[in-house]
């Protein structure tokens, strides 16, 4: 007598329902955060209708922000409470006529972004960063919850990643002549804006940065970096940028290459 088979065709077609049911699941629950608003002792939520009467210019604009869905609370009298998941219930302000201190404002403490950004705050606290969590910036510096994805130079905005950057880091806005090709692209090319373990927060060590883009290729005499020049013992200096090679590395008023 044959044994029956440990996987029937009825199994199978069932426990992959099952299976993918679990995947479908928790793709419906990434990245859902549990909120806990910030806490007013004594307020309660009013809506963000009753915001709109004073901030018109955020909630106008508020419609096209990604922040717009975390929302506390869709209550039928109050209507979607997304303005109050992040600045806290809102009556006490209300109450005295929008005064300071009656509401919770990002702008001045991060410590509300971070309640959903737990990422962040880890990268911040890496050997080099901005300096959010001294309280010396704040996210509000470069990001705007109130329209788009959150992030200045995205979406309608005519600003765009570098002009954030380069209102603190003038020195490197230029106009040059010549221009780093991954300036185009943005400082995040070559930089974590929150953070890294490696000096002036770029994302990689030494020529690693420069090889992410600039790849080497090989010939019968060995390596050849970019620009037709054999690199085989520049490279061993570490950097691409050390004195009398690729110094001006975001642009120059008179070297192609970026010598000087």
């Amino acid at each position: 007598m044959s044994p029956q088979p440990r996987w029937t065709k009825s199994t199978l077609i069932f426990g992959g329902a099952a299976l993918w049911g679990a995947v479908l699941v928790g793709c419906v629950m990434v990245n859902r955060t549990m909120l806990a608003p910030p806490a007013i002792p004594g307020a309660a939520l009013v809506g963000n209708k009753q915001c709109a009467e004073c901030h018109e210019e955020q909630t106008a604009r508020a419609s096209s922000a990604t922040h717009a869905k975390v929302a506390l609370a869709q209550d039928p009298k109050l209507g979607p409470t997304s303005c109050e998941a992040c600045h806290g219930p809102g009556s006490l302000h209300v109450k005295a006529g929008g005064s300071k201190g009656t509401i919770i404002n990002p702008q001045k403490n991060s410590e509300t972004c971070f309640s959903c950004h737990l990422d962040k705050r880890g990268t911040f606290m890496l050997s080099n960063s901005h300096q959010v969590l001294n309280g010396k910036m704040s996210c509000g510096d470069c990001h705007d919850p109130h329209e788009g994805n959150a992030l200045k130079g995205s979406g309608a905005s005519i600003e765009n990643e570098i002009e954030t950057c380069t209102k603190c880091h003038t020195a490197q806005k230029g106009p040059f002549v010549f221009v780093h090709n991954a300036m185009k692209e943005g400082c995040t090319a070559c930089h974590n804006p929150h953070g890294s373990v490696n000096a002036k927060m770029l994302l990689a060590r030494d020529a690693n940065l420069c090889l992410r883009c600039h790849l080497q290729t090989t010939s019968t005499n060995g390596t050849i970096f970019a620009g037709g020049e054999d690199h085989r013992t520049r490279l061993q200096g570490g950097t691409c940028w050390i004195a009398g090679c690729h110094e001006t590395i975001h642009g120059s008023y008179s070297s192609k290459p970026l010598r000087y």
